[in-house]
């Protein structure tokens, strides 16, 4: 896909792997909408329109949607759900409201968010949905049995999205990193860089119309 004067839609923009897809987007000329609770907190670009939104709640991701469409037009060829949280402890010690915190955001808001881009992804017979999994959407880790479960969901709706939208020229992609330096462990040893991320899904998103990556996976060489 030619990205450039093609517009996006970033969840989890304000900061980490969101917010370097953006910044790696706008790069190629993409007008992005940043959709976030809060703005960024030192990045502005005239590219760049902040769009405020709880995820979790599917009549205010609505809401942004029809603001995002009428600031950037109908068609929206680029959607990337990066929004997600993570808990670590032992699952008889998770709060259950805290279970149903991250099942709401990593999966239900992406499910609220991309069910609105695909009727005119349809229509356009062309759009690519990109997906932020997870190594721990493939294994089990301890201590993190809700995250995982999140992820592992991440990747089966990917999957069936791609058997539902290829005939309509529509790519579904998931890409999964190992760890990230966004914050969520301390240890910053031989982590991925959220800009190396960002460089992943310019890379996807420019592939030639008959080339999909479907499902890539990335670690740290020596993590």
């Amino acid at each position: 896909m030619d990205i450039q004067n093609k517009t996006a839609i970033v969840t989890g923009a304000s900061r980490g792997i969101g917010l370097a897809i953006s910044k790696a987007l706008i790069n190629e000329g993409v007008t992005v909408a940043g959709w976030s609770r809060n703005p960024p907190d030192s990045f502005t670009n005239e590219y760049f329109h902040h769009i405020k939104v709880d995820l979790t709640v599917e009549y205010l991701v609505k809401a942004a949607y029809e603001k995002t469409v009428k600031k950037l037009g109908s068609f929206i060829p680029i959607l990337i759900n990066n929004a997600g949280m993570g808990y670590r402890g032992p699952t008889e010690e998770m709060p259950s409201d805290k279970w149903r915190q991250l099942f709401d955001l990593n999966v239900h808001g992406l499910f609220y968010t991309t069910k609105h881009v695909i009727p005119q992804m349809k229509k356009e017979n062309s759009g690519h949905i990109i997906n932020i999994g997870s190594g721990a959407g493939t294994n089990g880790i301890a201590e993190m049995s809700c995250y995982c479960g999140t992820k592992f969901a991440v990747n089966g709706i990917t999957e069936s999205l791609h058997q539902e939208l290829r005939d309509f020229g529509i790519k579904v992609s998931c890409l999964s990193p190992g760890s990230v330096d966004t914050g969520f462990s301390q240890s910053k040893k031989n982590k991925l860089m959220p800009e190396d991320l960002a460089a992943s899904v310019v890379h996807m998103l420019r592939c030639p119309k008959n080339f999909h990556y479907t499902d890539v996976q990335v670690r740290p060489l020596q993590p």
